[in-house]
This record gives structure tokens, C-alpha cells and sequence, in this order.
């Protein structure tokens, strides 16, 4: 029996580079190219392509990425959106006729997107890599056809897909063990991930896009009744957008703008940063409710206005500016909870992979990967070792709404990667808590308690989480073990519905962070990985 998140770690410290994230081996991957004189790019997506193949219940080739770049040199932050759009051919009228008239179904055939996590990977490192797919894709290669021991975590998170992987598609033997999960210790090999990997080693993203895991994508969707097609691989392209951002403490934070839910996290940032936290203490009724009422109102706002910026313009500047979020501010009180209008039903995605790497120049990468839910549709391609995504579930079905599913357009994202700048626009932290709608509420829990609290990266990921699980923003809150009953009855005396986690249960709900920050004065790197994961921060 094994217990779960008893243990002591310290922040690790180093001075040429650090790579932090949920599975050791990845994070392994990652720092042997900084040590081959990468850069954050190149070890962040070694480090990414090794955990499709340690973590496939998170993530993979058949999801989504999305990263954020701080180039040293420029003191800039890149932003880049490797999501995946709908095919040509999805739109209403064919979902309504698949019987699904109020929302969109969560893990049907429909729901799956266009792979966008490869031409992501590829176009990261044109952008700001120095190594090629043959360099970075090399270790993940060898531990798919070699094989490699299943940590508890993921063991455990395998164990929840099986039902769902055995009912998706015919070939879901590929990511089973004789129709189950690994269970910890377990030697797992995919070789035909293996196979795919080097096609893309050799061919770049074209080799995956229009070579044999791109015709088998089509074949098996179109078999189970979607309408992907060849023209909605070949038409698929990442984007270079500036990132959005807030001012909390005279740091700025970055988010990748939408269709990634980080206006989510920069809303309830801005209204924090207008209250005097010192009046109430951490883990306090007090101060639990007032972030509560905050990623609430975050929510609120971005599942109002957070779409593709091709099909909808989102009104990020109104939405941030000191009125708008002064008014926001106003309507929280200390005595009550608020009543937010239900704007729509979201479904809730708990598996995702989150890494973050500094190189010893002090470029950063923020990056993330995922499938959605878990293995996503657990839809197996034909002899490719990959499930697809199910992003698409993030549409609405209302005609009117400004992420109402369209043809050959982006959902409403959940993944979202962060950054952190001082007053003089220098690095201060690469930082992400993966795990569905716990994402903004993990970047609202981790900025506070590293910059008003003064946390190093470890500790800060060591504190008990809240999380808004099911419907944000007026779902029930999750608290964490940690939390005293006083504060419990407190929160729902003031009107929040509350739930209470002990165990392993809780590494799916509260998320699981990595957090790296850069000392201007010295240029060490100081770094956490979260406990309620398998990983670790290593560097050297």
C-alpha cells in the first residue's frame, strides 16, 4: 500500500539549466540535450516526445501543445498555439444529427480535433531551437522499443481509461496489457509508437501529417462515423501570437492568449492584486474564499468570451483593463458567495503533461501537451500506438456564442502554460499546474504563494489546492487534504459547496505543477516538481 504525498522535497538548485516535470525519465530526456548545449527549446520538446511515450494517459501525438519562450537575449515572451482545428466538414447541423442537440458529447468520434502537438513540436524548434527532430527525438524513440517501468501515478491513471480504451475503437489492444493497465513496475514497450517517432524523426511533420499515421488518423475517424479528412491534416498550421498578460506584484504573468483559457488565470490574478492579502492568513476561510470568488469571476469571463481569435475577436484589453476589472472586483463580498450566471455546462478534463526547462543562458520554455481527457477519445489509429484527442468536447452548441462550433475551427482550451517577468522584464519563473479546468486555478494558487508569500518553487507546489472540478465557475469546490474542518465550515457557511479528497484521488483533481525561477543576481535556477506526480526537477 503505498502512501501518497508524505514526502519531503526541497527546491533543487543549479546553474546550467534545469528541467522540471511529471516523469523522471522525461526529465532525464531533456536535460541530456542542455547538456549536449541545447536550448529550452530543444530540451523542452525532447523532454515532451519522451512523455508521449511515459505518459500516455495525458498525452501524445494525437493531442494538442501550446508553449510559451523567453528568449534571453530579447528579454521577449513568445507565444505559440499548437491546437488543432475542427475538419472542414463538422458543423452543427452534422452533430445535431448524431443526436447531440445541448452540448457537445464529451468522447465521441466528433469530438476529435486535428492532431496539432507535432507541427507545434516542429515549428518550436525552427522558431527558437538549435537541434533538429533527429536530435530531440531520439531518447523517446529508444525507450518506446526498449521499454521502460510504469510509475505509481500513471499506473493509476491508466487503471481509470481501460473501460473507455477497450469501448472507443478496434485497436485497443495497442495501448493495453492483454485488455489492462500496467500496473506499477511493469515493463511497457510501444513499438509502434517507436516506428511513427522515427518516421518523424526522418520526415519532419509532413512524414506525420500525410504519411501513414495521417492516412490511418482518417481511416479509423471516418470508420466510427466522423468526417476527417486528408485536407483537414494538410491544412493545419501552428500559430505565433502575442502572449496576454497582468501586473501582480509588480511581476507581469503571461498566458498564451485564447483559445487557451489563460485569461481565465490573469482575471482572477488582477483581482487578487487589488486586495491586501496580508489581512488573511494562507489556508484561512478568509483568504480561500476571496480566491475562490476570483477564479469564479475568471471563469465567468472566459467562458463568455475565450475563442478563436480567427472566428472571434476576444476582447482581452477590455476584459483586463482597471475599470473593467475594478467593477469585477466590487462584487465580492466577504459574507457570501456570489450567484454567477450559469453560462454553459463544461465537461472536465483531469490529464495533461506540464514541463518547463531553463537553460543556463536563461531562455525558458513553458510548455504543454495533452490529449484532453486522459487517452482522450481512445480512439487507436491502426498500428500507430497513439490515441486522438477529444478537444473538440470544448465547443459550445449554441448558435450565438463566440466558441460555437464552426468548420476548421480552434476549441475552447484548457492547457495553458505560464511565465513570470520582474519590474525590469527579466525571467523570474517558468511555471505551469497542468490538469483541466484546475489550470487557471492552479496559476492563481502557485503566483500567490511564490510572490506574495515569498515560496521558493517547491513549496509553493507542496501547499494544499482548491479546485472548481465540475462547471466552473459555479461548481463544487474540491479541497485538498491540508485544510482545517474550521475553514471547511466557514467556506460553507458563506455558501460554497464543498467536497473533501484525501488519497491518491487526488493527483487527477488538484492538478500536477513544475515551477523553475531564475536569480538575476547569481543566475542559479531554482526548481519544484509536484508530489502529487511521479516526476521530479533535475539539473545540473
Amino acid at each position: 500500500m503505498y502512501s501518497y504525498f508524505d514526502s519531503r522535497r526541497s527546491s533543487i538548485y543549479a546553474l546550467n539549466g534545469i528541467v522540471s516535470t511529471s516523469q523522471p525519465l522525461a526529465a532525464e530526456a531533456g536535460l541530456e540535450i542542455l547538456r549536449r548545449g541545447g536550448n529550452a527549446a530543444d530540451a523542452a520538446i525532447a523532454t515532451a516526445a519522451t512523455l508521449a511515450v511515459t505518459e500516455p494517459t495525458g498525452t501524445g501525438i494525437g493531442g494538442d501543445c501550446f508553449a510559451l519562450y523567453f528568449d534571453a537575449q530579447t528579454k521577449k515572451v513568445h507565444a505559440i498555439n499548437g491546437s488543432g482545428r475542427s475538419p472542414f466538414h463538422l458543423n452543427l447541423e452534422v452533430v445535431k444529427n448524431a443526436g447531440f442537440t445541448d452540448e457537445m458529447p464529451h468522447l465521441d468520434v466528433h469530438t476529435v480535433t486535428v492532431p496539432g502537438a507535432v507541427a507545434g513540436w516542429e515549428d518550436l524548434l525552427i522558431r527558437h531551437g538549435t537541434f533538429t527532430f533527429k536530435d530531440v527525438l531520439s531518447r523517446a524513440v529508444n525507450i518506446a522499443e526498449q521499454g521502460f517501468p510504469v510509475t505509481p501515478i500513471i499506473s493509476y491513471l491508466w487503471s481509470n481509461e481501460v473501460e473507455k480504451t477497450l469501448n472507443a475503437s478496434p485497436n485497443s489492444h495497442d495501448m493495453l496489457i492483454n485488455g489492462r493497465a500496467p500496473v506499477t513496475g511493469e515493463i511497457w514497450r510501444n513499438k509502434k509508437l517507436a516506428s511513427i517517432l522515427r518516421e518523424i524523426m526522418e520526415g519532419g511533420s509532413k512524414a506525420f501529417y500525410q504519411g501513414n499515421a495521417g492516412r490511418e488518423i482518417v481511416k479509423i475517424v471516418q470508420s466510427l462515423g466522423g468526417v476527417i479528412t486528408q485536407e483537414d491534416l494538410d491544412a493545419h498550421t501552428s500559430s505565433f501570437e502575442p502572449p496576454i498578460s497582468t501586473s501582480f506584484n509588480d511581476f507581469t504573468i503571461f498566458e498564451c492568449p485564447p483559445n487557451g483559457q489563460g485569461l481565465a488565470a490573469l482575471v482572477a490574478l488582477s483581482i487578487v492584486d487589488g486586495f491586501n492579502l496580508d489581512d488573511s492568513k494562507s489556508g484561512t476561510t478568509e483568504r480561500l474564499h476571496l480566491l475562490i470568488e476570483a477564479i469564479r469571476i475568471g471563469f465567468d469571463q472566459a467562458k463568455s468570451f475565450v475563442a478563436d481569435l480567427d472566428h472571434y475577436q476576444t476582447p482581452v484589453d477590455s476584459i483586463l483593463n482597471e475599470k473593467n476589472i475594478n467593477n469585477l472586483r466590487s462584487k465580492i463580498t466577504s459574507s457570501q458567495r456570489l450567484d454567477l450566471e450559469n453560462l454553459s455546462s463544461t465537461q472536465t478534463g483531469d490529464d495533461t503533461v506540464y514541463l518547463s526547462v531553463v537553460d543556463g543562458k536563461g531562455n525558458a520554455c513553458s510548455f504543454i501537451n495533452s490529449n484532453y481527457s486522459g487517452f482522450g477519445t481512445a480512439i487507436v489509429p491502426e498500428n500507430c500506438g497513439f490515441t486522438l484527442q477529444n478537444r473538440g468536447a470544448g465547443f459550445s452548441l449554441i448558435p450565438d456564442h463566440p466558441n460555437v462550433l464552426k468548420p476548421h475551427k480552434r476549441p475552447y482550451h484548457t492547457i495553458i502554460p505560464a511565465m513570470c517577468t520582474d519590474k525590469n522584464g527579466e525571467l523570474f519563473a517558468s511555471f505551469g499546474v497542468m490538469g483541466g479546468y484546475m489550470q487557471p486555478q492552479g496559476h492563481l494558487q502557485v503566483v500567490v504563494s511564490m510572490l506574495q508569500e515569498g515560496m521558493d518553487p517547491q513549496t509553493a507546489l507542496n501547499q494544499p489546492r482548491f479546485c472548481i472540478k465540475e462547471n466552473p465557475p459555479n461548481g463544487t469546490v474540491y479541497l485538498e487534504e491540508g485544510f482545517s474542518q474550521s475553514t471547511i465550515a466557514g467556506l460553507e457557511h458563506i455558501g460554497h459547496p464543498i467536497k473533501y479528497l484525501t488519497g491518491i484521488e487526488r493527483s487527477s483533481v488538484f492538478g500536477r505543477g513544475q515551477i523553475i525561477i531564475r536569480e538575476q543576481s547569481t543566475g542559479a535556477l531554482i526548481g519544484g516538481s509536484d508530489p502529487r506526480a511521479d516526476g521530479a526537477a533535475i539539473g545540473y
